[in-house]
């Protein structure tokens, strides 16, 4: 598996990592088509993929989970079994001077309104509980369908880009730089790899950068920060 490999050369310090192995790693979501975690249960498939997170956090290497729209549903198995570091939310972080903030990236951004609403009923407390008491093989199999069958149905919107100004992610890190200094924003969930110039609202202020992520179905891209510096790669 190519995501897989990805990994153990990022920690290993070979391939793309061929300079040093990182020094923490960012998954930023839709790792797994779905996830949710019951009480003793967790969907089938994956082992060797969390068995290659659990070598790297073991060896000593942070490797940040960025919960998805496909994976939000963990409740401390990833965390206590594979050893990552959960997020929520976005984050800042500070490499050689280089401000990042990096994050999934649904929900945030103008429009996308539908997914809004489906979100707060997808994270609600009572509704996640309820969810558990259904059988794995029900529920796992159940939501693992329509989670493919919304993947397949957005697939060609994905897959389309026409302007920077179109882009609800870009809209955002635009509104984030009126707040907040950041110099690159890292995020995944439009499944197409873009590194775009985000104008700062301040015409004296430098541009910040917008660097999505892409897939690793499609296109087997990822970033690399090194020597303060972010560079998109398709390997």
């Amino acid at each position: 598996m190519r995501f897989i490999e990805w990994l153990e050369n990022s920690a290993r310090g070979l391939g793309h990592a061929a300079a040093g192995p990182a020094t923490e790693i960012h998954l930023v979501g839709d790792v797994f088509d779905f996830w949710h975690e019951y009480r003793r249960a967790v969907p089938k498939g994956g082992v060797r993929l969390l068995g290659a997170i659990a070598r790297i956090t073991d060896a000593g290497i942070p490797v940040h989970y960025h919960t998805g729209n496909h994976d939000l549903w963990t409740y401390g198995y990833l965390e206590e079994e594979v050893g990552v570091t959960l997020h929520r939310e976005p984050i800042v972080r500070e490499y050689d001077g280089l401000r990042c903030m990096i994050g999934h990236g649904d929900g945030l951004g103008p429009g996308d309104y539908g997914y809004k609403r489906i979100k707060k009923i997808f994270t609600n407390p009572l509704l996640q509980w309820a969810f558990r008491w259904v059988h794995p093989d029900l529920g796992i199999g159940l939501a693992a369908y329509l989670s493919r069958n919304s993947r397949a149905n957005g697939g060609k919107e994905d897959l389309v880009f026409e302007k920077k100004e179109h882009e609800w992610l870009w809209k955002y890190c635009q509104e984030t730089l009126k707040e907040e200094p950041i110099d690159c924003f890292v995020f995944g969930h439009r499944h197409l790899p873009l590194d775009l110039m985000v104008e700062h609202p301040a015409a004296d202020q430098s541009p910040a950068r917008y660097i999505n992520l892409g897939d690793w179905i499609n296109h087997f891209t990822c970033a690399k920060i090194e020597n303060g510096k972010a560079e998109l790669l398709q390997l």
